[in-house]
Protein backbone atom coordinates (compact mmCIF):
# COMPACT_ATOMS: atom_id res chain seq x y z
CA UNK A 1 0.00 0.00 0.00
CA UNK A 2 1.16 3.30 -0.62
CA UNK A 3 1.24 5.64 1.77
CA UNK A 4 -0.89 9.06 1.91
CA UNK A 5 0.60 11.88 0.48
CA UNK A 6 0.66 14.75 3.64
CA UNK A 7 0.86 17.91 1.85
CA UNK A 8 2.80 20.25 3.66
CA UNK A 9 0.53 23.20 5.32
CA UNK A 10 1.35 26.40 5.39
CA UNK A 11 -0.45 28.83 7.55
CA UNK A 12 -2.14 31.75 5.80
CA UNK A 13 -0.13 34.55 5.93
CA UNK A 14 -2.92 37.78 7.42
CA UNK A 15 -3.04 40.63 5.46
CA UNK A 16 -1.28 43.56 6.09
CA UNK A 17 -3.65 46.92 7.28
CA UNK A 18 -3.60 49.26 4.21
CA UNK A 19 -2.08 52.40 4.93
CA UNK A 20 -4.06 55.15 4.98
CA UNK A 21 -4.02 59.27 4.91
CA UNK A 22 -5.12 60.32 8.29
CA UNK A 23 -6.79 63.56 6.29
CA UNK A 24 -9.40 60.85 4.62
CA UNK A 25 -11.39 60.05 8.01
CA UNK A 26 -11.37 63.38 9.63
CA UNK A 27 -14.70 65.32 10.61
CA UNK A 28 -15.95 68.03 8.75
CA UNK A 29 -15.67 71.32 10.75
CA UNK A 30 -18.40 73.53 11.18
CA UNK A 31 -19.46 76.43 13.63
CA UNK A 32 -22.68 75.80 16.28
CA UNK A 33 -24.88 78.33 15.92
CA UNK A 34 -25.28 80.79 18.36
CA UNK A 35 -28.88 81.44 19.86
CA UNK A 36 -29.11 85.03 21.47
CA UNK A 37 -31.69 86.02 23.51
CA UNK A 38 -33.93 88.84 21.93
CA UNK A 39 -33.44 91.83 24.24
CA UNK A 40 -36.63 92.86 25.25
CA UNK A 41 -37.92 95.34 28.10
CA UNK A 42 -40.43 93.15 30.39
CA UNK A 43 -43.55 95.23 30.94
CA UNK A 44 -43.81 96.50 34.79
CA UNK A 45 -46.98 94.95 35.02
CA UNK A 46 -45.44 91.52 34.63
CA UNK A 47 -42.45 92.45 37.22
CA UNK A 48 -44.85 93.19 39.80
CA UNK A 49 -46.64 89.94 39.30
CA UNK A 50 -43.81 88.06 39.07
CA UNK A 51 -42.22 89.84 42.22
CA UNK A 52 -45.89 89.37 43.83
CA UNK A 53 -45.36 85.92 43.15
CA UNK A 54 -41.99 84.91 44.58
CA UNK A 55 -43.20 87.44 47.93
CA UNK A 56 -46.44 85.13 48.54
CA UNK A 57 -44.08 82.00 47.89
CA UNK A 58 -41.85 82.91 50.54
CA UNK A 59 -44.42 83.77 52.67
CA UNK A 60 -46.38 80.61 52.25
CA UNK A 61 -42.90 78.53 52.68
CA UNK A 62 -42.41 80.54 55.99
CA UNK A 63 -46.06 79.85 57.51
CA UNK A 64 -45.61 75.94 56.23
CA UNK A 65 -42.49 75.55 57.93
CA UNK A 66 -43.64 76.98 60.92
CA UNK A 67 -46.25 75.10 61.28
CA UNK A 68 -44.22 71.98 60.82
CA UNK A 69 -41.77 73.13 63.58
CA UNK A 70 -44.57 73.41 65.87
CA UNK A 71 -46.01 69.96 64.60
CA UNK A 72 -42.98 68.42 65.15
CA UNK A 73 -42.58 70.11 68.63
CA UNK A 74 -46.25 68.95 69.24
CA UNK A 75 -45.94 65.26 68.47
CA UNK A 76 -42.61 65.03 70.51
CA UNK A 77 -44.65 66.32 73.55
CA UNK A 78 -47.33 64.00 73.74
CA UNK A 79 -45.06 61.13 72.63
CA UNK A 80 -43.40 62.35 76.23
CA UNK A 81 -46.74 62.20 77.45
CA UNK A 82 -47.84 58.99 76.52
CA UNK A 83 -44.57 57.57 77.25
CA UNK A 84 -44.96 58.72 80.50
CA UNK A 85 -48.53 57.45 81.23
CA UNK A 86 -48.01 54.15 80.14
CA UNK A 87 -45.07 54.08 82.25
CA UNK A 88 -47.30 54.77 85.12
CA UNK A 89 -49.71 52.80 84.18
CA UNK A 90 -47.55 49.78 84.12
CA UNK A 91 -46.43 50.63 87.60
CA UNK A 92 -49.80 50.50 88.38
CA UNK A 93 -50.15 46.87 87.24
CA UNK A 94 -47.51 45.99 89.15
CA UNK A 95 -48.53 47.27 92.52
CA UNK A 96 -52.34 45.55 91.94
CA UNK A 97 -50.87 42.29 90.97
CA UNK A 98 -48.59 42.25 94.00
CA UNK A 99 -51.19 43.22 96.25
CA UNK A 100 -53.59 40.42 94.99
CA UNK A 101 -50.52 37.98 95.37
CA UNK A 102 -49.89 39.29 98.79
CA UNK A 103 -53.47 38.58 99.64
CA UNK A 104 -53.54 35.22 98.09
CA UNK A 105 -50.59 34.31 100.44
CA UNK A 106 -52.31 35.40 103.24
CA UNK A 107 -55.00 33.08 102.40
CA UNK A 108 -53.09 30.46 102.31
CA UNK A 109 -50.98 31.07 105.23
CA UNK A 110 -54.32 30.73 106.75
CA UNK A 111 -55.45 27.86 105.52
CA UNK A 112 -52.70 26.07 106.66
CA UNK A 113 -53.47 26.77 110.32
CA UNK A 114 -57.55 25.98 110.28
CA UNK A 115 -58.26 23.36 112.54
CA UNK A 116 -61.64 22.69 110.36
CA UNK A 117 -63.36 22.62 106.77
CA UNK A 118 -65.42 24.57 108.31
CA UNK A 119 -62.68 27.69 108.67
CA UNK A 120 -61.29 26.68 105.82
CA UNK A 121 -64.51 27.45 103.84
CA UNK A 122 -65.50 30.47 106.73
CA UNK A 123 -61.39 31.82 105.32
CA UNK A 124 -61.74 31.30 101.49
CA UNK A 125 -65.68 33.09 101.38
CA UNK A 126 -64.19 36.00 103.51
CA UNK A 127 -61.28 36.24 101.19
CA UNK A 128 -63.36 35.69 98.00
CA UNK A 129 -65.52 39.07 98.90
CA UNK A 130 -62.52 41.22 100.21
CA UNK A 131 -61.34 40.43 96.85
CA UNK A 132 -63.99 40.98 94.73
CA UNK A 133 -64.43 44.23 96.25
CA UNK A 134 -60.76 45.16 95.91
CA UNK A 135 -60.37 43.68 92.30
CA UNK A 136 -63.48 45.72 91.56
CA UNK A 137 -61.99 49.13 92.87
CA UNK A 138 -58.32 48.18 91.35
CA UNK A 139 -60.07 47.87 88.05
CA UNK A 140 -62.17 51.63 88.33
CA UNK A 141 -58.71 52.70 89.21
CA UNK A 142 -56.86 51.33 86.30
CA UNK A 143 -60.21 52.45 83.66
CA UNK A 144 -59.68 55.84 85.24
CA UNK A 145 -55.84 56.12 85.16
CA UNK A 146 -56.26 54.73 81.22
CA UNK A 147 -58.78 57.37 80.39
CA UNK A 148 -56.46 60.14 81.82
CA UNK A 149 -53.60 58.82 80.18
CA UNK A 150 -55.74 58.85 77.12
CA UNK A 151 -57.06 62.45 77.41
CA UNK A 152 -53.87 63.96 78.55
CA UNK A 153 -52.54 62.23 75.28
CA UNK A 154 -55.24 63.21 72.51
CA UNK A 155 -55.78 66.75 73.52
CA UNK A 156 -52.56 68.44 72.82
CA UNK A 157 -52.75 66.92 69.55
CA UNK A 158 -56.49 68.27 69.49
CA UNK A 159 -55.49 72.04 70.65
CA UNK A 160 -52.78 71.82 67.69
CA UNK A 161 -55.74 70.58 64.69
CA UNK A 162 -57.94 73.55 66.48
CA UNK A 163 -55.37 76.32 66.16
CA UNK A 164 -53.73 74.85 63.30
CA UNK A 165 -57.68 75.09 60.87
CA UNK A 166 -58.40 78.29 63.12
CA UNK A 167 -55.00 79.95 61.12
CA UNK A 168 -55.70 78.60 57.99
CA UNK A 169 -59.36 80.20 58.04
Amino acid sequence: MAEPQTAAVTPKAKPKPVATSASAFEMPKFEMPKFEMPKMEVPAAFREVAEKGVAQAKEHYEKMKSAAEDATEMLEETYATASKGCSDYGLKLVETAKANSNAAFDLFGELLTAKSYSEVVELYTAYVRAQFDTVSAQAKELADHAQKVATETVEPIKESFTSAFSKAA
